[in-house]
């Protein structure tokens, strides 16, 4: 029995250790995945910002040698602008969440950890439980077993000695 529950034991706590490693791999990928992709938007920001240095750059270097133009010019850099910064929101809204996801799925994945170890603890327990229920009933078995018999050699002792001396 005692060997048993080694072994349940030392089987369980294998399983955790795999739990573990499988938990530590899955967050090792998620990494991997999430960091080309980081790296993507920020090159796109990057390009961003060029572009809108060079359109700044370019406003800058040709002045309109003609006053009245300076208004279109000006519409057409927020023309230029509104949709770059349309794109970049998004980006800079996903950049910043990125972190957050994974920081949630950290989380849960921690979370998700300690459900199962909080299970396998109380199976642990319920296990030992049931053992040590069962070493107690067999206990209770063999000390009934032994005071039978006790009871049936006295008795029988007993009976036969009175009998001979009856008899006598």
């Amino acid at each position: 029995m005692l060997l048993l529950l080694l072994l349940l034991l030392l089987l369980l706590l294998l399983l955790l250790l795999l739990l573990l490693l499988l938990l530590l791999l899955l967050l090792l990928l998620l990494l991997l995945l999430l960091l080309p992709l980081l790296l993507l938007l920020l090159l796109l920001l990057l390009l961003l910002l060029l572009l809108l240095l060079l359109v700044l750059l370019l406003l800058v270097l040709l002045p309109p040698p003609p006053p009245p133009p300076p208004p279109p010019h000006l519409l057409l850099l927020l023309l230029l602008l509104l949709p770059l910064l349309l794109l970049l929101l998004p980006l800079l809204l996903l950049l910043l969440l990125l972190p957050l996801l994974l920081l949630l799925l950290l989380l849960l994945l921690l979370l998700l950890l300690l459900l199962l170890l909080l299970l396998l603890l109380l199976l642990l327990l319920l296990l030992l439980l049931l053992l040590l229920q069962l070493l107690l009933q067999l206990l209770l078995l063999l000390l009934l077993l032994l005071l039978l018999l006790l009871l049936l050699l006295l008795h029988h002792h007993h009976h036969h000695h009175h009998h001979h001396h009856h008899s006598q």
